[in-house]
Formats: C-alpha cells, sequence, structure tokens
C-alpha cells in the first residue's frame, strides 16, 4: 500500500456504509479519521484497517455540535492534510405527518442537514488555504422527493442538497471538489432488512440484488475522488439495476 499525505475524514462512520468508506480510502494509502455519536464502536474499523497495514483514528462525535466538528477536523489535518471529507450521518426516519413532532423534526435537520452544513463550512476552511480537496454528502432518494412519513427526513435532505449545491458553486473554481451522492436504493445493512421483511415478508431477502452492498457506496465515492478537475461531477445517482426508479 503506498502511503499518502493526505487524510480522509469519514463523519458518520457507522459499521456499513462508513465503514466501508473508510476502509476503501484506507486501501488507497490515505490516513483515516473516523467519528460516529459512539467512537468505542469503532475499535473494530480501526483494527481491520490497520490489519491491513493501513492508519486510521477514531473519535466519539456528536455531528451536530459546532466545537465537536471543529476539534475532529482540526485534529485530522493534524496527522495529516485533510483532503477529503466526506459527511455520511444517517437519519432515516418514518412518522406520519401527525406523529412528527417538533423534537423528531428539528433532530433530524440538526443530523441531516445543519451538521452536514458544519462538517462542509470547517473543511473547506482547512482546504481552501492549500487550494484543494474533496467534500462529499451522502444523500438519499429523499434528497428528490419527499414520500410518506417522510417530512422530516426529506426536508433535512432536501437542504443538505442545497448547502452541497452551494458550496460546489462557490468552492468548484477555487479547486475544491464538492459532489453530493444520492443512494436510490435500500442499502444492505440489518436495519434495513429488518424493514424489508417486515414490510414484505420472509421471502423479501431472496433477491440479493434487491439491495446495494455497503462496498457499492464506498467505490463510487472512490470514483468521485478520482475524476479529473476538467470533468467534475456534482451530483451522482447509484441504484442497484433491478432497483424501480
Amino acid at each position: 500500500m503506498a502511503k499518502r499525505n493526505a487524510t480522509a475524514a469519514v463523519i458518520g462512520a457507522g459499521d456499513y456504509i462508513g465503514a466501508e468508506i473508510a476502509k476503501r480510502f484506507a486501501a488507497e494509502g490515505f490516513t483515516i479519521f473516523a467519528g460516529r455519536r459512539n467512537g468505542e464502536k469503532l475499535a473494530p474499523l480501526v483494527n481491520e484497517i490497520e490489519a491491513a497495514g493501513g492508519t486510521a483514528f477514531a473519535r466519539s462525535l456528536d455531528a451536530r455540535k459546532e466545537e465537536d466538528i471543529i476539534s475532529f477536523l482540526n485534529d485530522a489535518d493534524k496527522q495529516a492534510p485533510l483532503e477529503v471529507c466526506i459527511f455520511n450521518v444517517g437519519a432515516n426516519v418514518n412518522f406520519p405527518i401527525l406523529e412528527t413532532t417538533e423534537r423528531v423534526f428539528r433532530k433530524v435537520w440538526e443530523m441531516a442537514c445543519y451538521s452536514g452544513f458544519l462538517a462542509g463550512r470547517e473543511a473547506t476552511r482547512l482546504m481552501l488555504p492549500r487550494g484543494k480537496g474533496h467534500i462529499f454528502f451522502t444523500g438519499a432518494t429523499a434528497s428528490l422527493r419527499g414520500g410518506v412519513g417522510y417530512a422530516a427526513f426529506a426536508s433535512a435532505k432536501f437542504g443538505l442538497r442545497a448547502v452541497a449545491q452551494a458550496m460546489a458553486r462557490e468552492l468548484g473554481p477555487q479547486n475544491i471538489h464538492v459532489a453530493h451522492l444520492i443512494i436510490d436504493s435500500g442499502v444492505d445493512t440489518e436495519w434495513v432488512r429488518q424493514r424489508r421483511v417486515a414490510a414484505l415478508g420472509p421471502d423479501a431477502l431472496n433477491d440479493p440484488d434487491a439491495l446495494m452492498p455497503p462496498a457499492s457506496v464506498a467505490d463510487a465515492y472512490w470514483q468521485l475522488y478520482q475524476q479529473p478537475r476538467s470533468a467534475w461531477t456534482f451530483e451522482l445517482e447509484i441504484r442497484p439495476f433491478k432497483e424501480k426508479w
């Protein structure tokens, strides 16, 4: 593995998508800075990356807190220059509109939109002086349309998309690639599997092509990173070939 003098920060490094992103960039020689609410849960990821010859650091992180984001990204930048920041915080909840409390709506917005703004702004602050960088945001089907029960989630994801688009237009001419990845599919996680079985019955998991492997999401982010600046993508939609859309 060829080591790079560069850090990739993953905000929202959960057990599935976030972990695969971290492993993908670690395999390409990046120092990994991974953050999630409970940093102790990152120990297996760090051990796996280090066993493969990579370098990774884990932190507990509440992405809704400005001081936590600032500290996290500054610490990442001290290990090696921050070159990639991927915001992957999830907040997927479903409530009928009359059951969507003020607290739920606000917390989902804080998690999926406000914290993305904080992450993007602080990554920009570190990247601009060096005149290069990559800031990527994880979106969802809800980034483009509001579905039944998704008033809170869709409004937050719409907002995150707007933040990303505004940043891309401002920062692209300054050699910072901002991209928004729309995952138009259920991702193969334990939570999604349980939901599919509850909604569709015990045969819901019989088709292995119905869900997107987390590693495929990580590959999409790596492809975005590799794009030449003469052909940068702002928004990339990905879905399994069997997904109806």
